[in-house]
């Protein structure tokens, strides 16, 4: 559909869009005034991931086309642990914890959000500010009884736990609930009436807004983008070396420039529009591209998204050491070795002249000195094909070939 407000245009044109409450009510509401949306983050690890940053870019769209971002860190969730996604339930962290992890993450935002005290300026809260101080019977009373059990077995957070076999604990089954009480809180302390999120929160999106209604009598929007996947159908953000973490204090800010470098050629012009803010003028010039030229428009993705996330000073520096590790570009003139499947690390070392043995190339593993595409390598098993850049120390790279 044509959408009159910026704010909605704009997400629906760069491909943010997957579910919408109503898509009319909401586009009306958006073309009239600010219109205050929020995405919740828990608190399980010092920084946030690749998955995290779709929803991150939706909210700096929000602010860019003049409206209100809350970000709302899960004080108080992450004591619980949210199903969506999950086979197990997630290991529970003290409160110590949490508030080491909740002051590290709300570093990142500043990266991607101006806050304030202004009409569009963005906010940060702690759901422990009300979730923890509520008494149990009053709230199964006033919020409880909202819910149908029946209703809630049919989520997929819940279902999918269920038709698996894996336990699924009374306190994480208590998650959407609370996540719709959140929900209700925000609309009644800043006035929000639209809440964002990935695919996998869209029960706990509608229970929130289905509550605020029943509850408050109030209109309440959901929204949730699409499940990011890599051409290649792999989890965005999933590497042999694990998570690719935003904050620079988890992941060098190399290995993240370099880990937007090796997009697959048929990624490039979706994720240079979801995940920077070039015109979308330039993006079609750059995913045009074709045969080598393609690696410029990779080059420029690299350096985008990381100057987002880390700053601009430390995307050029990336971007120059790539140049520099990588003269030509395309790898052409750095010793190959050629695989018909793809082999163990130990075995490129090997292939590549890096390594005499696969003992010695064992070694170079443990002490960290052996990379794939510019991440550190997880372990001896992982395995690399053809396209892979293998690099040992700080001066010696090289290329997997097909063969």
């Amino acid at each position: 559909m044509t959408h009159a407000s910026d704010f909605l245009r704009t997400l629906e044109t760069r491909g943010f869009i997957h579910q919408v409450t109503d898509a009319a009510a909401l586009d009306a509401a958006a073309s009239k005034g600010v219109v205050t949306a929020y995405v919740g983050f828990d608190c399980t690890a010092p920084s946030l991931h690749i998955g995290n940053l779709v929803s991150i870019m939706m909210l700096r769209t929000l602010q860019r086309t003049g409206h209100k971002p809350i970000v709302l860190l899960g004080g108080g969730t992450t004591k619980v642990g949210d199903p969506s996604g999950k086979d197990e339930g997630r290991q529970l962290l003290d409160d110590a914890r949490i508030a080491a992890n909740m002051a590290s993450i709300r570093r990142i935002f500043e990266r991607f959000l101006t806050f304030g005290d202004g009409p569009t300026d963005a906010v940060m809260v702690n759901n422990d500010d009300w979730l923890s101080g509520l008494a149990y019977i009053p709230f199964l009373r006033d919020i409880g009884r909202h819910f149908s059990v029946n209703r809630m077995l049919s989520f997929d957070s819940v279902k999918l736990r269920l038709e698996r076999e894996q336990p699924l604990s009374f306190l994480e089954f208590n998650y959407m609930i609370l996540q719709a009480y959140d929900y209700l809180e925000l609309s009644r302390r800043h006035g929000c009436v639209l809440q964002m999120g990935g695919s996998d929160q869209w029960g706990n999106i509608v229970n929130g807004t289905d509550l605020i209604r029943r509850v408050d009598g109030k209109e309440a929007f959901g929204l949730t983008t699409p499940l990011i996947t890599r051409a290649d159908g792999a989890k965005m953000g999933k590497t042999a070396a694990g998570a690719v973490w935003l904050h620079e204090d988890s992941l060098p800010g190399f290995d993240y420039w370099q880990f937007w470098r090796n997009t697959h050629d048929a990624d490039v012009g979706r994720f240079l529009r979801i995940f920077t803010d070039l015109p979308l003028e330039e993006i079609a010039r750059l995913e045009a591209l074709e045969g080598a030229e393609i690696n410029q428009a990779k080059v420029v993705l690299a350096t985008e998204a990381t100057a987002l996330c880390r700053g601009r000073e430390a995307a050029e520096a990336a971007a120059a050491t790539a140049a520099d590790t990588f003269a030509g570009g395309a790898g052409e003139d750095l010793p190959s070795f050629a695989v018909a499947s793809p082999v163990t690390i130990l075995d490129a070392l090997v292939g590549l002249g890096f390594a005499a043995s696969k003992g010695e190339a064992r070694r170079l593993v443990a002490q960290g000195g052996a990379r794939i595409d510019g991440e550190a390598v997880a372990g001896e098993a992982v395995l690399v094909g053809p396209g892979a850049r293998i690099s040992a120390g700080k001066k010696r790279h090289g290329v997997i070939t097909a063969g």
